[in-house]
């Protein structure tokens, strides 16, 4: 798992729906190149959950307890500590040196790489979505990086994160962020939220992985 280190920062957090926006401190963190793809989620756990087949495809069709469950096995897969324990109930142990979600602040602080636009770049050098996919996901790595080196931060899947979106509307749903291949321009952007309870599974939603520190 190739990882990229990400320097503290802080990031302001906007939601269109409620029209607020918030600032998040963030501490270092060490984030996967891009995407976990097929061929390593299968290496670690021995499924292939994805809809579309191929080794440098992100892995997709996965649910954020999939996900979670995921970055457990890779850090006991390592000699890791685990960060996440239970079931129904997950908590985040911060002192486990493991695998996890990112935050979504984390997330759009390092898709932003220091740049305050809507992106990071012009969207068909930086992204698949739907104006240049041809409908379907494409393997990691083959569009422009961040100014960081992170590939697929916007556009091919949408990447889980670790937050509750909003819990006294939407109860357990989390965060997605970053865009998909069948998405329209204006939803592959730093700032988009979307929501979804933590067992959808979706051709077009996968995630990425980061250690603390």
């Amino acid at each position: 798992m190739e990882m990229i280190a990400v320097p503290a920062g802080s990031v302001t957090v906007s939601d269109r729906r409620t029209r607020r926006s918030w600032t998040v401190e963030v501490g270092p963190c060490r984030m996967a190149v891009h995407p976990v793809t097929q061929a390593q989620y299968a290496a670690v756990t021995g499924d292939r959950p994805s809809a579309s087949e191929g080794a440098r495809l992100p892995v997709e069709s996965v649910s954020w307890t999939d996900a979670v469950r995921f970055c457990n096995a890779l850090s006991v897969h390592e000699g890791l500590s685990p960060v996440y324990s239970g079931d129904e109930d997950v908590r985040w142990d911060r002192d486990a040196d493991g695998y996890r979600l990112p935050t979504e602040a984390e997330w759009e602080h390092a898709c932003r790489a220091g740049t305050t636009g809507p992106r990071y770049g012009e969207l068909g050098e930086i992204a698949w979505y739907r104006g240049n996919s041809g409908e379907r996901i494409h393997e990691v790595g083959g569009k422009r990086p961040n100014a960081w080196g992170l590939h697929d931060m916007l556009g091919n899947a949408w990447d889980w994160c670790w937050d509750v979106y909003d819990p006294q509307v939407y109860g357990g749903y989390r965060v997605l962020r970053g865009g998909g291949w069948f998405d329209e321009h204006w939803s592959c952007r730093a700032s988009v939220r979307r929501r979804s309870h933590p067992g959808f599974r979706s051709d077009d939603v996968g995630f990425r992985v980061v250690r603390s520190g």
